[in-house]
């Protein structure tokens, strides 16, 4: 405190003395003395204001990466700062004001409290002395007059100058003329909350202006107006409630300061608003929009969270006796559980319990009394997986135990099957030791496998089983095509359909596909990756935005994943590092063309094992790739490609049977693999109860 006193308390005494030299009126000193402290901390007051309209610009972009991270905090984290580095925006400047007045308001307590060293500059010898002598006068001890001692001399001297005659004339005189009054209130003395006087008027103004600060702060200051109704108002009455309990417990002169210290901010902000005016650089009409639209995700939350306490109930009662278990992330992932789903109802008695994290899956609608749905919301799932008593759980979503979803604490035996929902590099584009905790991994075909086997002896982790499965997936799609109408289009249909990663096509070449197709006589379908739509909303309303005007029957954008048809009726897709490449090219036996972007690398380690990526050795085998700067041509290669459909067909086929297990028959497959499995549980805890009850007989017969 003494170190603020002088480092901070001696410069504003300094200042304060300039102000009371100028008027010789205490209060009106002090009124000048707030006015100047705004003054010099006003560059402080822009910084503030050009950091905030940065955080109003952001929030969408920010809104944006919370959607796209929204499985991974770290790397969210790490998309902030970035972003905040990208805009050179500091979360720390808006507190920097606060962080400054403190000090001012605690250096003016300090100037309030000593009026004979700040603004008559009297000797501190001289002070000390004087202040000895006010001790002796009221019978008190320096000690006990504490921090109010320079006070107690100037109401002394003030009554009875002779009593301290033995002082130079002319250091009495001058305090004989330091009036701390203001308006007839004693800016030294401390207001009381027991006593109605003319004092009690200084937290009251404290607490007005507070009101008043806040309510033109609420409409005009760029950050408060983004808050809720219920915060702005939150915050209005802290700011009235503190404002007035703390003119209470300091000297009416700090009352004074801190109550036009609010009408002037209120001038500041109308200043700054008029040198960095916000609606120069936000964009409130999006910023509407995004309200809007959190304002309805909100209420979808609390509609989704009642439906889940429901489902929730329904679980608990039931987990006792569950053998089995699906998890799906959504609607569109039962597709890859469906030939299993299917083979198991058809093969066995089994009852499936089916817990999906979409309040609005279509496994809802599904008329099948032994499909048991279940919905978990993301903060119940944590603990639903936790709580899991299945003996076998099958879940297309990797990463097990590393996230949010993890093993059953209950039950240590619980078998977890990994179904994978592409056809690519299990290597390439998942995370580092993303099947660590699976016990079983349901393998698409030879490169799975091997990759599989690969990463354990590089990770040292424990042999998982692998089942020599198939994909469901493409079984499916290859079915419906060959009984699908093969009439030739009336226009080609091309099909563009990215991945999510960084550089995709939507946001890095989109632009220039669209301009080098449309309008040439072919019909353009935008099929975004489920992820895209689900991790950047606000991206995909600006590009339907943009592309509105296009959209009739040679242009659309399909955002529901939930059919296959689109892709399979295609006559091209066009993609980057999507494996929607390979179901396309796999069932119609049609080439595919891909666009150079920045390769889909989730797994930084990926050449640690010495297997090439069949999402790398498949491209220039079912079909053509093409640079970016290469787009502005798409043209020609497009031609070429559904000009030379016949010549790609043998190949094609030749990779799709090396590159599948069980073609046609995978969901049969599986499904035996998991009767098999639960058949044998339980035989084997027939058997443990068996030998429990005979060794129970043993010990009473003993």
């Amino acid at each position: 405190m003494e170190l603020i006193n002088t480092v901070i308390g001696v410069p504003l005494g300094y200042l304060m003395r300039f102000c009371w030299l100028l008027v010789r009126d205490y209060g009106v000193a002090i009124i000048i003395f707030t006015l100047l402290t705004k003054v010099i901390m006003f560059p402080i007051s822009l910084l503030v204001q050009k950091n905030s309209i940065k955080m109003v610009k952001m929030k969408p972009q920010l809104e944006a990466l919370r959607y796209q991270y929204v499985d991974d905090k770290d790397a969210y984290f790490d998309a902030q700062n970035a972003l905040y580095k990208k805009e050179k925006y500091s979360p720390m400047a808006g507190i920097w004001p606060l962080l400054l007045q403190l000090p001012i308001i605690l250096g003016l307590i300090d100037v309030v409290y000593k009026p004979l060293k700040h603004l008559l500059h009297i000797p501190a010898e001289t002070v000390n002395a004087l202040v000895e002598k006010a001790a002796s006068l009221a019978g008190s001890t320096v000690e006990a007059l504490g921090s109010t001692a320079q006070l107690k001399v100037v109401e002394l001297v003030s009554s009875d100058p002779g009593a301290f005659s033995s002082f130079d004339s002319g250091v009495i005189s001058a305090i004989q003329g330091l009036k701390m009054d203001f308006l007839g209130i004693n800016l030294a003395a401390t207001p009381s909350v027991t006593r109605l006087d003319l004092l009690f008027l200084v937290p009251v103004l404290a607490g007005l202006t507070a009101f008043l600060l806040c309510w033109v702060q609420n409409r005009i200051n760029v950050l408060q107006i983004e808050q809720s109704r219920l915060s702005q108002w939150g915050m209005t009455v802290f700011m009235i409630a503190f404002s007035t309990y703390f003119a209470f417990i300091v000297p009416a002169g700090v009352g004074l300061y801190w109550a036009w210290g609010n009408l002037f901010a209120i001038g500041v902000m109308y200043l700054v608003n008029l040198i960095y005016d916000p609606k120069k650089y936000i964009d409130y009409k999006a910023l509407e929009q995004l309200k809007k639209d959190v304002a309805a995700q909100r209420a979808a939350d609390k509609r989704n969270r009642k439906l889940a306490r429901k489902y929730m109930k329904l679980f608990n009662s039931n987990s006792e006796h569950m053998k089995l278990m699906f998890y799906s992330e959504g609607s569109g992932y039962y597709k890859y559980f469906a030939n299993i789903i299917d083979a198991i109802l058809k093969n066995s008695k089994l009852t499936i319990h089916y817990v999906t994290s979409d309040p609005d899956d279509a496994i809802f609608r599904k008329d099948e009394p032994r499909i048991i749905p279940y919905y978990a919301d993301e903060t119940r799932l944590i603990s639903l997986m936790m709580k899991v008593e299945a003996d076998i759980v099958v879940m297309t979503t990797p990463d097990l135990e590393k996230y949010h979803i993890k093993r059953s604490k209950v039950r240590k035996d619980v078998e977890y099957i990994y179904i994978d929902h592409a056809c690519s590099s299990l290597n390439l584009t998942y995370r580092t030791g993303a099947f660590d905790y699976f016990d079983t991994i349901f393998s698409v075909g030879p490169d799975q496998t091997e990759e599989i086997r690969a990463l354990e002896a590089l990770r040292g982790t424990k042999k998982k089983k692998i089942v020599e499965c198939g994909y469901g997936l493409i079984d499916n799609m290859i079915a419906a095509y060959g009984a699908s109408d093969k009439t030739p289009n009336e226009k080609p249909t091309i099909l563009i359909a990215p991945s999510w990663q960084y550089d995709n096509i939507m946001d890095s070449c989109l632009d220039g596909l669209i301009g080098g197709l449309y309008g040439k006589g072919y019909r353009i379908v935008i099929r975004p990756h489920p992820q895209y739509v689900r991790r950047f909303p606000v991206r995909m309303k600006e590009i339907i935005g943009k592309y509105g005007d296009l959209f009739g029957d040679d242009f659309a954008i399909e955002t529901d994943f939930s059919s296959n048809v689109t892709v399979y009726t295609a006559d091209l897709v066009i993609t980057d590092w999507s494996a929607i490449a390979y179901e396309f090219s796999f069932t119609t036996l049609k080439p595919s063309l891909f666009i150079n972007t920045k390769m889909k690398v989730v797994n930084k380690a990926y050449k640690k094992i010495d297997i090439v990526p069949f999402d790398i050795t498949a491209r220039d085998i079912i079909g053509k790739s093409v640079d970016k700067d290469g787009v502005p041509e798409i043209g020609e290669a497009v031609a070429y490609l559904l000009s030379h459909q016949d010549e790609y067909r043998g190949s094609i086929e030749k990779l799709r049977s090396e590159h599948f297990y069980n073609l046609g028959s995978s969901g049969e497959a599986g499904a035996k693999y998991i009767t098999d499995r639960l058949t044998r549980k339980k035989k084997k805890k027939k058997s443990a109860a068996v030998s429990g009850t005979d060794a129970e007989n043993d010990a009473k017969t003993a």
